[in-house]
């Protein structure tokens, strides 16, 4: 791992789950971490409730756009986060991967995406605190 290290999160669409979880490290990182966020088929736009959910908690990621998967980014990352991509994410040797079970935010209303933010949040301060632990 490099001085800073660097997170990609991937979901299918990259318009929900990992978009929010790129905005919390972002935030909550304060710059420490590189942060990259990616779809293995992204959708159009960013989910519009997943926007409404990260304004309610200050951050704005209205401006974002989903973006594809490409090796590129696997290979410039330190941590790979999947979340629900299954198979498309490219594996390398050396790269730490996780896959965090979290519902798909697409197609449900903000009663529904506000659980999953807040799951997302909790698991980005744990990964934040084990990733300044091995810094050290």
């Amino acid at each position: 791992m490099t001085d800073k290290p660097s997170v990609l999160f991937v979901c299918v669409h990259n318009a929900g789950r990992s978009q929010m979880a790129a905005a919390f490290l972002h935030h909550l990182s304060s710059g420490d971490i590189e942060v990259r966020s990616a779809g293995s088929a992204p959708a159009d736009q960013v989910n519009p409730v997943a926007v409404q959910a990260m304004a309610e908690v200050g951050i704005d990621i209205a401006a974002e756009q989903p973006k594809i998967l490409t090796d590129q980014a696997v290979q410039e990352s330190d941590v790979v986060i999947t979340m629900g991509c299954g198979d498309a994410c490219p594996f390398y040797p050396g790269k730490r991967y996780e896959d965090w079970e979290l519902d798909d935010p697409a197609g449900q209303g903000i009663e529904a995406v506000r659980p999953i933010r807040d799951d997302i949040r909790g698991r980005v301060e744990a990964l934040i605190a084990d990733l300044k632990a091995t810094a050290r």
